[in-house]
């Protein structure tokens, strides 16, 4: 991400497609994870340009047991040495 070309991840707009079909608390928790989930694409993007790599990693994943699951996530950093800049 830079000042002239930022990205845009559209995670709220592809919640919201994917979230018509669901009963309000649904769609509240959806709103809430996709909230979430930009302030997350923006902190990885505001690391990468302080010179780190970052990955993801499902670390575990959630059972509801109604069938429904959720990955659960780690950061894998990697951090630049100062002369690699």
């Amino acid at each position: 991400m830079n000042a002239h070309n930022p990205i845009k991840t559209h995670v709220k707009e592809r919640a919201e497609e994917q979230s018509s079909a669901m009963t309000q608390e649904q769609q509240a928790a959806i709103r809430m994870l996709a909230n979430d989930l930009h302030r997350l694409n923006q902190a990885v993007m505001k690391a990468v340009e302080a010179g780190v790599s970052v990955e993801l990693v499902r670390s575990a994943r959630h059972h509801g047991g109604g069938g429904n699951w959720g990955d659960l996530l780690i950061p894998v950093i990697v951090a630049q040495g100062r002369d690699a800049a």
